[in-house]
């Protein structure tokens, strides 16, 4: 390929924290951001808790006359940007903006004003829609008013893959670099869908856990007693920039974007193909389109869901690709504690995987009490790991069998 990809900027919103510090602070920790919803009343639903953002602000990022024309997944993507381009020290003035893009992607979009206007619609009719209801919706719109923002004029769009969107978007971004047809991508995903519809639709597929009496303790991947995974929401935002590009400007550089490994199960809508197949294939494929070999990885930062199916397929998975040592790396699912952020989730564990190679540290995986026998691999249980970090691969998967895996290294 040639063109070299550094990641020079990070911004993050997250049940854990509304910036990188905080939420990798909490990661470290091993803290939980998993509590009882306050979004809306929970009385007749079968879950009651989720990973919700807390203290979240848009102050200093968008005008207050704006927001009521913003779904909130658009707020979060646009305050999580901001960080990220401050992180990055871009001066977008100096900058051809025909050469910088944004691809940012949401799974499900602007479910909560869908819900608003509906809710509108039926208690007081159609003409009582909000003008802004479409432009609020849609899922390319976070994209949209991030390059607006800035002015950013290069490849601009939006990716939707499910659980997977995140990473999609981010491997699409770090092509556009490669090819050339940007020198700087501002890319990531937002989800804000913890919402009635969200919880009760999630909850009619017996996808999310019940673990109502303990919040805290409900997201346990990869441990014998998971009974499903747990809601989240946030934005993840990340900065790839062309390498000669990002020394010019004497930008600090966290690592290097390696390679990326898309493929499809072609199974099934919801559940994972038996050995996770699919999900072998987008290991194998991220590492060879980086130019790693099995040795050169010490992190899986696992899609690990919570769900009995997704960590027995993903566990099998990794040992099929990295055979005897599968057992040397360390895996963990940092959506123990920040819940699963569906289109935003590939966007902060791909930030999180990042600063474990920058800081030589692993974020555990909490709630690990009982070892399932089927899942048999060293997930970092409950406890950051002090190890020093080559590269690693963050996995998403996504519901319509979307595989995403992203192959990051130190950059070197």
């Amino acid at each position: 390929m040639g063109r070299r990809v550094v990641i020079t900027g990070l911004g993050a919103v997250t049940p854990l924290g509304n910036t990188v510090g905080e939420f990798w602070k909490a990661l470290v920790e091993g803290k939980s951001g998993i509590d009882y919803i306050t979004h809306f009343d929970t009385s007749n639903h079968t879950t009651k808790f989720a990973g919700e953002v807390k203290n979240f602000s848009t102050e200093g990022v968008i005008d207050p006359r704006e927001l009521k024309r913003l779904d909130l997944y658009v707020q979060y993507a646009l305050v999580a940007a901001a960080e990220a381009v401050a992180d990055a020290g871009v001066d977008f003035d100096k900058e051809d903006r025909d050469r910088v893009g944004v691809i940012v992607g949401s799974g499900i979009g602007g479910l909560l004003s869908f819900e608003n206007e509906h809710t509108k619609m039926i208690e007081k009719g159609p003409r009582r829609i909000s003008p802004f209801f479409i432009p609020q919706m849609i899922i390319d719109i976070a994209a949209g008013h991030i390059s607006m923002k800035y002015n950013l004029k290069g490849p601009n769009y939006a990716v939707v893959s499910a659980c997977a969107t995140a990473s999609h978007a981010i491997g699409s971004a770090f092509r556009a670099i490669q090819y050339g047809d940007a020198d700087i991508m501002v890319t990531g995903g937002a989800e804000a869908a913890i919402s009635p519809m969200g919880v009760a639709g999630f909850n009619s597929m017996k996808a999310l856990s019940t673990r109502n009496d303990n919040p805290q303790a409900a997201s346990r991947p990869f441990e014998k007693n998971r009974d499903g995974f747990v809601m989240g929401e946030g934005a993840g935002i990340i900065i790839l920039e062309e390498l000669e590009h990002a020394r010019k400007r004497g930008a600090k550089i966290y690592g290097e974007m390696r390679g990326i490994g898309f493929t499809a199960d072609a199974y099934h809508i919801t559940a994972p193909a038996p050995g996770g197949e699919g999900a072998a294939r987008a290991m194998r494929a991220a590492m060879r389109d980086g130019g790693l070999t099995i040795d050169q990885v010490d992190y899986i930062n696992a899609h690990g869901t919570s769900t009995p199916a997704n960590d027995k397929n993903e566990t099998i998975a990794i040992k099929t690709v990295f055979g005897e040592r599968a057992y040397q790396i360390n895996v963990s699912s940092t959506k123990s504690m920040t819940g699963h952020l569906l289109g935003a989730a590939g966007a902060v564990e791909f930030i999180a995987s990042v600063l474990a190679i920058q800081n030589g540290i692993i974020p555990p995986t909490i709630n690990y009490e009982e070892p399932d026998p089927e899942c048999d691999l060293n997930y970092t249980p409950n406890q950051a790991v002090e190890k020093k970090i080559y590269a690693a691969l963050s996995n998403t998967f996504g519901f319509g069998g979307h595989n995403a895996v992203l192959a990051v290294s130190r950059y070197e």
